[in-house]
């Protein structure tokens, strides 16, 4: 049985002993456990079902790589799915629940499936959900969403604090092992800025555990000095329990740091993400051990050497009185040496192997009695929810039985894989090692920067070498090599360490054991212990013609776990190599994906939650607006005022007030929200030519210039007014809900398209308030704050000059949205309440009112004037609006230029925007259909237009609106007929867009 021992457990404060439950169980561990090794401590070898068929799962490994013990863990404001125990710390008061199982883990229902196997072969869901059709709704689609999944969803509210970390660096080291520690030494003794994650809660990785000696001194204490000299060092930060999750282009790097796991009731955040920009990375992620595939290989007390040996040293935990070793390499010999020191039984050392000489640990393990059966496998595992015993085989055989050994538990090792998946993740290649049959980072063909140097280098087990001394010597290189290239000096008495070398024999890959098993055999071997995938089902999923690994991949769900096939990768390759006879690199490897090991959705979000999970923006003068009677309404993340109600009006009569004052006397708008993006550098004309239809090089400093913008497919997704400042720099004002669209999509084409341009992009739509100062009495406003000269001749329709105005610095902008004398005016943010303050004093005898975006809408579409979103559905190009005259003929190219060629955007009989009167002066509804004669093929009536926007004009004492109409501009004077959603039906004279003083006599005084 599995038991806490006596003696051992470094990692543990046996004088804190610390309660826990598993489904409801009371159990008893020690600060420095996880919840898998006092789970293992408390004899619990069962701790889940699998997810298709429902077999009896214990715990594998010992890290993140574990596919097995995944756990619900706490209750309703803690409730975290899916935890792995292996990595979960335990506390006082841990309540931890087994997963995929109904009604008990002892007795689980779906085990029925472990017998309709034969049924449910590899891919079986492509073919068995087909037919018959109707079934899919009533019978397989309820099936599948009830059998979907393996943890309970949370449900209540997340009651801890999660929050985001920006950090730079000249060298980020991910992994805290020796390889890691020795770099970080390195490259901090030469001056370096320096990172150090790990993902544990402790530092050395795997050799504490495994033990040697590091300049005459055991490998344990050689690690305690490092962490004691690097915690000196002022230009390194260490962080245990922190994970590279991820590492993307141009050094940038996701880490995920477990604060408070372990403590869930102090103060503070209890996940931290950190987003780090280093200037070089160092991968010192190790090496994970690989299972062996074997009938049986998944009853619980199979588990991996390393695991076995790592729950031992560090924990104290027997995972077994009799444990069976069996491996294809020297270091499965390590935990055998390691069980017979700490008094428990080891019955054989089953090695495929057939070696000349005896190696080192060999030799050792035969001294301590241990029986070694060289070329032999297991034939099979005995047991059902815990092992009972294994059947040897010879490994050259098809499984027929030699014998049966007695035990609980086995330890079995396939070799070692170096961790490559950050290295892959931005696009590292890797090699196919032979001697050691595992993939390795190919350093001739790194991730490269920006300026073609690679960024990432690994080091240690991670870069494929395992010897200790290998391993310290690579990852001096490794630092030395980056120091030299960052422009460090590495101090000339720093050298690599001298650690003891082992003689180690070479291992020999085994992908199936034994090596011509039965099928009866294969059925029972399993690559990916979550998912259930066999090594029969790789197999027939290369006999059905998934030849490619991610068709293979796809069709079995190997390696799709939620631990990604950290286990099940290789050999699932090697299987699939197997069954084409082809070899394991021509067959490639499946993609590697950050992140490394899943982080929790809390982390990725931060802050950003509850009240602030989409923040509303406020422009500076919001207090006022919302203190004067504003209705707001929400556009994009803003909220701007729809408009300002006065003693007991309704939204309409101030609307309507708002309208005709501002037409007859005056009128401020807060334009704030306003995209403004800066666009600088000496190709900025010719990158906004290609932005904009019209040409934007060609206006002078000084000047302004209404322009639209279109995607590359052609249609208009953004309007606005262009100002030139001066020789490389321009202002472009997008629509509010633009700002953040528009700016990624400058720099979406800067970086993909044309990144050797210069040009800058800036965002500045929050550092200046902006104020629309409007009406016949705008400039008498103006005039009486005083500084600047903004009459006609100063200061002309389309034009734009800095100044003062009452004493505050100001960009006017001689712009109109309205059709009126209208000037926009710009203010530092942190000016623009005592801006707008000063022209509501100085307005206060000229009749003055704020307006909202309603009366704005209302204004605008008196004058003709399209608005983004309105107009405009992500269907419309510029020229169904009448918009000819902004499309440039000179320019050769421009987004979206192309797109309108096509046949389908010249096609005449595309709709045209047109101006609508109803006959009565009634209001159109919004977004009405004009009918027109027959029907089409469903039965409806044709459609010849729609109404885009419309409105109560209190300025021409009617209902107006603006649509697409079907040959519109040619149809003016006709009459079309609306259906409303209210029964009646409205009709409509088509006239002019423009239905107020269409020569803009206006808006030029």
């Amino acid at each position: 049985m599995s038991t806490r021992l006596a003696t051992g457990g470094r990692l543990l404060n046996k004088a804190k002993p610390v309660n826990f439950t598993f489904n409801g169980k009371n159990l008893r561990g020690y600060e420095g456990d996880t919840l898998a090794s006092a789970l293992l401590a408390n004899d619990q070898m069962l701790v889940g079902r699998s997810f298709k068929y429902h077999r009896p799962r214990g715990i594998v490994a010992a890290g993140p790589e574990e596919p097995n013990a995944l756990v619900n863990l706490g209750a309703e404001g803690r409730f975290e799915p899916n935890a792995r125990a292996t990595t979960t710390p335990l506390f006082d008061g841990l309540q931890a629940a087994s997963q995929n199982h109904w009604p008990s883990l002892e007795f689980d229902v779906g085990a029925i499936n472990k017998h309709l196997s034969r049924f449910l072969p590899a891919g079986f869901y492509y073919k068995m959900f087909m037919y018959p059709r109707a079934a899919w709704k009533h019978v397989y689609e309820p099936f599948i969403r009830q059998s979907a999944g393996l943890g309970k969803a949370p449900k209540a509210t997340d009651v801890d604090t999660y929050e985001h970390f920006y950090a730079f660096c000249d060298v980020l080291i991910i992994g805290g092992g020796v390889a890691g520690l020795h770099a970080a030494l390195t490259a901090g003794k030469s001056g370096a800025r320096v990172i150090v994650m790990e993902q544990s809660d402790h530092w050395g990785g795997r050799a504490p555990v495994d033990g040697g000696t590091v300049d005459g001194q055991p490998v344990d204490k050689f690690v305690d000095g490092m962490v004691t000299e690097l915690e000196t060092l002022e230009n390194v930060t260490l962080r245990r329990n922190c994970m590279g999750a991820g590492v993307y282009d141009h050094g940038y790097v996701l880490g995920y740091e477990r604060l408070r796991d372990d403590s869930p009731h102090v103060q503070g955040p209890r996940h931290r993400l950190w987003r780090v920009r280093a200037a070089h990375i160092i991968t010192a992620t190790g090496a994970i051990e690989r299972p062996l595939s074997f009938a049986g290989n998944d009853i619980p007390g199979v588990m991996l050497a390393a695991a076995v040996r790592d729950y031992l040293v560090n924990h104290g935990v027997s995972v077994g009185d009799r444990t069976v070793v069996v491996t294809n390499n020297d270091n499965a010999y390590l935990t055998a040496i390691a069980l017979k020191h700490a008094g428990l039984d080891v019955p054989a050392i089953v090695d495929a192997r057939v070696l000349p000489q005896d190696s080192q640990l060999m030799e050792q393990a035969k001294a301590l009695g241990i029986r070694v059966m060289m070329g032999h496998g297991i034939a099979s595992v005995k047991g059902g929810k815990r092992v009972t015993g294994v059947e040897i085989c010879a490994q050259a055989g098809e499984g027929a039985v030699l014998e049966e050994i007695s035990c609980d538990a086995v330890a079995m090792s396939g070799g070692w894989s170096p961790v490559v998946h950050l290295w892959s993740h931005c696009g590292g290649k890797l090699r196919w090692d032979t001697t050691q049959a595992c993939f390795s980072p190919d350093v001739d063909n790194p991730p490269l920067g920006a300026d073609g140097m690679g960024f990432v280098t690994p080091a240690g087990a991670a870069s494929g070498v395992f010897a200790l001394d290998d391993v310290l010597n690579d990852a001096f290189a490794a630092a030395d090599g980056v120091m030299t290239s960052l422009g460090f000096d590495v101090p000339r008495d720093l050298k690599s360490p001298e650690a003891e070398r082992r003689q180690d024999a070479p291992m020999m890959p085994v992908w199936l054991m034994p090596q011509g098993a039965s099928v009866k055999l294969r059925e029972k071997a399993w690559l990916d212990y979550q998912n259930d995938v066999k090594v029969s089902d790789v197999r027939l999923a290369a006999q059905e013609g998934f030849v490619s690994v991610e068709h293979a991949k796809r069709y079995t769900t190997l390696g799709m776990a939620t631990d990604q096939g950290k286990l099940s990768n290789i050999n699932g390759l090697a299987t699939l190599a197997g069954a084409l006879d082809a070899d394991i690199p021509s067959v490639g490897t499946t993609t590697f994906r950050p992140p490394y090991h899943p982080i929790s959705m809390a982390s990725i979000a931060g802050e950003a939650r509850g009240t602030v999970f989409q923040p509303i923006r406020r422009t500076p003068m919001h207090d006022w607006h919302d203190t004067h009677g504003a209705e707001w309404e929400p556009v994009g993340h803003w909220r701007r005022p729809y408009a300002y109600k006065q003693g007991g009006e309704s939204t309409y009569d101030a609307v309507m007030r708002e309208v005709t004052n501002t037409r007859e006397k005056m009128g401020l708008l807060d334009a704030s929200t306003l995209g403004k993006l800066i666009v600088k550098g000496p190709d900025a004309g010719r990158f906004l030519d290609m932005m904009y239809t019209n040409m934007m090089s060609t206006l002078k400093v000084g000047k302004c210039r209404y322009g639209l913008m279109c995607s590359e497919n052609g249609f208009l997704i953004d309007d606005g007014v262009v100002a030139r400042f001066d020789e490389d720099t321009w202002l472009c004002h997008t629509t509010t809900g633009g700002a953040e669209r528009i700016h990624g999509h400058m720099e979406e084409w800067l970086q993909t398209e044309w990144w050797d341009w210069q040009v800058y992009v800036a965002n500045v739509t929050e550092q200046y308030a902006q104020v629309a100062v409007v009406g016949p009495n705008a400039r008498k406003a103006l005039e009486k704050l005083g500084g600047m000269d903004v009459s006609k001749e100063a200061l002309g329709f389309m034009d734009w000059a800095d100044g003062e105005l009452g004493g505050f610095k100001v960009r006017v902008y001689r712009i109109s949205f309205s059709g009126e004398l209208s000037y926009e005016i710009a203010v530092d943010a942190s000016h623009g309440q005592a801006f707008w303050d000063a022209l509501m004093v100085a307005g206060h005898d000229l009749g003055v009112m704020p307006y909202g975006t309603e009366c704005l809408h209302i204004l605008r579409a008196e004058k003709g004037f399209i608005m983004i979103g309105d107009e405009s559905d992500g269907t419309i190009i510029p020229q169904d609006l009448g918009l000819h005259w902004a499309i440039s003929k000179k320019k050769e190219d421009y987004l979206g230029k192309r797109a309108q060629e096509r046949s389908h955007m010249t096609d005449p009989n595309r709709w045209q925007l047109v101006g609508l009167e109803t006959t009565d002066g009634s209001v159109l509804p919004d977004g009405a259909y004009a009918v027109a004669e027959g029907e089409n093929e469903n039965g409806q009536r044709n459609m010849q237009g729609r109404v885009t926007s419309t409105y109560h004009s209190p300025t021409l004492g009617k209902g107006i609106a603006m649509g697409l109409v079907l040959n519109g501009p040619d149809r003016m004077g006709e009459t079309l007929i609306f259906p409303g959603t209210d029964g009646k039906e409205y009709q409509a004279k088509i006239v002019n867009p423009v239905f107020y003083d269409p020569k803009g006599e206006k808006q030029n005084v």
